[in-house]
């Protein structure tokens, strides 16, 4: 083993040194962003293991398998082998460790099963079909969700079949029998000699709670220094378990928790921030150190983070403070569409890293829903910059819009098989695998597509009936295809489908992360349609028909730089997933209202102030650069909409911001701080872009002639310049910044004659 000295106390700072140091009772570590939190976190359990405390005596806690082993290793590297015999990991993984020894005195086997999302899933789908049950009601999702947050809440089935607020919020839902489902699934479980991820943390507070043989004693003797990290992320349930294993007669109560209030954004999963607002509450004595100094970001973006964190009623009090001086100040960009948002984003890139000398993997744009990402990634790959997807898949790759895509795709060539194979039983319509086979099967024999092969096998009554209305479906959509627009037919199978219909009922978080995808599919669509400006070279006889908007994205997609590792790359990422990372330039995008915040939050001031934090980690990702960018309009729901910017970007200090506007070239906007009140309302009715598209009317395009006046939707008024034999006109527009001229096909023209 290495030895051990208390050199790395040197490397600290004085209230890190504080934190670290101070090793008996409870203490609270309130972390802001960049502060060497995990420093602290790994110098604290190396300065326990030189004060003689042995290694299986300490209990660190942590919510990922990743954070673990970096606690470990950084352990290690401190203060020798003794790392391994720490009981450091998640939560999971080290009361399953426990349960393995101690399982048989709840009533299941040591060697228990642990049931993965996919099995749950299963049992559940079969105890519905077991009772009957009408799974479009019952949808297994939705009901999984449920029992696991009756797990997390310590409600068991008997609690819960008596609890009239759950069983009242069932019947809304028309799911009055779930907490029949429960009962029974906990016992298919138990029988199994199973338990599912929930139960891990269950069990483990029904063998502290319960207490056979005295357990928690043995338990809270072994386990004499509890840490743990991340603590505004803890749930009711982990807690309990925590205070379980500290709270007895004359208990030292050596716990050392790390978070920061201002970066509780969980609570979709069950987070509770009240975890660590009332600490101190149970826990009296606790000395408590803030960690204020920023290792990260320059001067511009913490002052900002602090500014906007203050509006938030519930914190705990603190000011980051930085050495950094100046740096950057924030850029705000307002962009007229989502796709010049899109643009200026990507342009932005290029400057940056022309003018820094950035690399691509130096950058990251966050965003509030992954749906987003669609027109960024077009961008991109326009400007040939490399990106990749931080958690998650491409646009195009998702699941849910490759499912879409595929009715598409049969729409316009039914012997697509691999498009029919894809969708043919999804949703489920009760067309199993070996009928599916047997098609299959026929068509290879006979060289046959699939489609042609439908017609021609006797299937039972229940099979051909299904099949029978997917026939039908196909052939009315690729009716529909002839006469009605792309947008048109897409939403008719985005409903008929009925995909859409799936997600609404699941209710889960994850169905409406798969709806607002599929509805940015659609209002991708739309936007094609609608699109009347002829790039550089584009002929004018462009159809705008579902073959050619399929043939556009698949140019896009089949690029295939999924199988090349890209070594640097722009990161693309949901604000959730960009917590504990940093990048020297930091784009966070669409900041509208009820988009960022999210329009789920406007109704409840605790969610609104969950926004906020989540705006605070956003702007503290960034080390030197912070880009924050809104849209006057975009596409929602197939229309286009007019948004008015973020809050947030006006509880932003003026003297931090660079304001940077599409629709403004005043010399006192640009590149001078200016009272921010006045950008950031809604445009006045008599610019273009306050229009209420209901309040637009087109004007007839045989009346427009050279030299007029006009009104466009999207880009506002301008002068007719030319019109070409081909019907295209060029257009000059005096409020645009870039590319003022214009040419614009007057067949999908959306213009109003003035004058």
């Amino acid at each position: 083993m290495k030895e051990v000295g208390f050199s790395y106390l040197d490397e600290l700072n004085e209230v890190q040194r504080q934190a670290v140091t101070a090793l008996d009772g409870p203490v609270m570590v309130i972390a802001g962003p960049g502060s060497g939190k995990t420093r602290v976190l790994t110098y604290r359990i190396a300065h326990l293991l030189n004060h003689q405390v042995p290694p299986y005596q300490i209990l660190a806690l942590t919510f990922t398998n990743k954070a673990a082993r970096e606690l470990k290793a950084r352990i290690e590297n401190t203060a020798g082998m003794n790392a391994n015999k720490i009981w450091a990991g998640t939560f999971h993984s080290l009361f399953a460790r426990i349960l393995r020894v101690e399982a048989h005195r709840l009533g299941y086997p040591n060697d228990f099963t642990i049931y993965d999302t996919d099995d749950s899933k299963s049992l559940i789908n079969e105890i519905i079909k077991t009772m009957g049950l009408d799974k479009k009601a019952y949808n297994t999702n939705a009901v999984r969700a449920r029992i696991s947050s009756a797990k997390s809440n310590l409600i068991t089935p008997k609690m819960y079949a008596v609890n009239e607020d759950m069983q009242s919020y069932d019947r809304m839902n028309r799911r009055p029998m779930l907490y029949k489902i429960y009962e029974a699934y906990t016992k298919k479980c138990k029988r199994a000699g199973a338990m599912d991820f929930d139960d891990l943390l269950l069990q483990m507070f029904r063998l502290l709670y319960q207490n056979p043989d005295n357990i928690r004693v043995k338990y809270q003797q072994q386990f004499r220094y509890i840490l743990v990290d991340e603590f505004q992320d803890t749930n009711f349930l982990q807690y309990e378990i925590i205070k379980l294993l500290l709270m007895y007669d004359n208990a030292p109560h050596n716990i050392c928790i790390v978070g920061d209030d201002a970066q509780s954004i969980y609570s979709f999963r069950g987070a509770t921030i009240e975890n660590i607002l009332k600490f101190t509450h149970d826990f009296p004595k606790t000395q408590t150190f803030k960690l204020e100094q920023n290792y990260r970001s320059t001067e511009h973006i913490v002052a900002a983070a602090n500014e906007v964190i203050n509006y938030n009623k519930k914190q705990i009090q603190k000011k980051i403070w930085t050495e950094k001086d100046g740096g950057s100040r924030i850029k705000i960009i307002k962009a007229m569409t989502d796709n010049e948002e899109g643009r200026r984003v990507a342009d932005t890139i290029i400057e940056q890293k022309n003018r820094f000398h950035l690399s691509s993997n130096e950058i990251a744009i966050l965003y509030r829903t992954n749906a987003q990402s669609r027109v960024f990634e077009e961008h991109l790959r326009r400007f040939n910059i490399p990106y990749k997807i931080y958690g998650g898949l491409s646009f195009y790759s998702r699941k849910e819009i490759k499912d879409v895509i595929a009715y598409m795709r049969l729409a316009v060539n039914e012997k697509d098989d691999e498009a029919l194979k894809r969708v043919i039983n999804y949703p489920r319509r009760g067309i199993g695998p070996t009928t599916i086979e047997k098609i299959r099967v026929l068509a290879d024999d006979n060289d046959l597509s699939m489609w042609e092969c439908l017609s021609q096998i006797k299937f039972s009554a229940r099979a051909a009936n299904s099949i029978g209305k997917f026939v039908q479906l196909v052939k009315t959509t690729q009716e529909k295809s002839k006469t009605e627009s792309a947008y048109a037919v897409a939403v008719y199978i985005a409903k008929n489908s009925g995909i859409t219909a799936q997600f609404k009922a699941e209710g889960t978080i994850e169905a409406q992360g798969r709806l607002e995808n599929i509805n940015a599919l659609l209002d991708g669509v739309q936007e094609w349609v609608e699109d009347d400006v002829l790039e550089e070279g584009e002929e004018a006889t462009v159809k705008k028909g579902l073959a050619e908007f399929l043939q556009t994205i698949s140019l896009m997609t089949d690029q295939d730089d999924s199988e090349k590792e890209q070594t640097e790359a722009v990161t693309l990422m949901s604000v959730h997933a960009a917590k504990g990372l940093e990048y020297k330039s930091v784009f966070v995008v669409g900041l509208e209202e009820n988009l960022f915040p999210s329009y789920m939050s406007l109704s409840s001031p605790d969610q609104l102030d969950e926004e906020r934090r989540l705006f605070y980690v956003a702007i503290t990702r960034a080390e030197q650069y912070l880009t924050l960018t809104h849209s006057n309009s975009r596409y929602q729901f197939g229309q286009m909409r007019f948004n008015d910017p973020s809050r947030f970007l006006e509880e932003i200090p003026d003297d931090h911001v660079e304001a940077s506007i599409s629709r403004h070239r005043e010399k006192d906007i640009i590149g001078t701080p200016k009272k921010l009140q006045g950008l950031f309302k809604p445009l006045a009715k008599a610019n273009a872009l306050a229009m209420d598209p209901k309040d637009f009317k087109p004007s007839p395009m045989k009346d427009l002639k050279e030299g007029m006046r006009i009104m466009h939707l999207k880009f506002g008024e301008g002068k007719v310049k030319h019109i070409d034999e081909s019907k295209v006109a060029t257009i000059y527009f005096d409020n645009l910044v870039e590319n003022q001229e214009k040419r614009i096909m007057l067949k999908y023209a959306k213009i109003q004659i003035l004058e």
